[in-house]
């Protein structure tokens, strides 16, 4: 509660951060680095946590969630976060909410026949609208 939020990709800056997410260019959770840009990472779900069925490569959302989903839940709850009420919840917040920001900030399409993910929240687009456009002559990201 009392963290400091940075916003920048300078290295020399996320090198002094505790955390950092969605930018950096490694995924390291010992270090606590939860980046998916890297040609190198395929990780899903299933492969971090062999118990899930979901394939669905993860964002850096993603792997905040898969890495402390469970113990946010049990920590708001007030339950164990191993139990099966948070164990429950928690697969059903990824199936119906994260799953579908992991698809859609890797470029995965819904659909080539059946469904692959559900489509259930326009959260993507809500973020989205909040970052500059990429021809803005201002690309200043604190603005927003």
């Amino acid at each position: 509660q009392d963290a400091e939020v940075v916003r920048t990709r300078d290295p020399q800056r996320l090198a002094q951060c505790d955390v950092v997410v969605d930018v950096g260019g490694e995924y390291d959770p010992e270090r606590h680095r939860y980046d998916h840009h890297q040609r190198s990472f395929t990780q899903s779900m299933r492969c971090l946590r062999p118990d899930k069925p979901w394939t669905t490569k993860l964002s850096s959302a993603g792997l905040v969630y898969c890495h402390f989903g469970s113990q946010i839940l049990g920590g708001l709850l007030g339950l164990p976060a191993d139990g099966p009420v948070v164990t429950l919840l928690y697969d059903k917040l990824y199936e119906n909410f994260v799953e579908e920001i992991d698809a859609i900030d890797n470029g995965i399409s819904q659909r080539d026949g059946e469904p692959r993910y559900a489509l259930t929240t326009n959260l993507s687009a809500r973020v989205g609208h909040l970052n500059p456009r990429w021809n803005d002559p201002d690309q200043d990201t604190e603005v927003r």
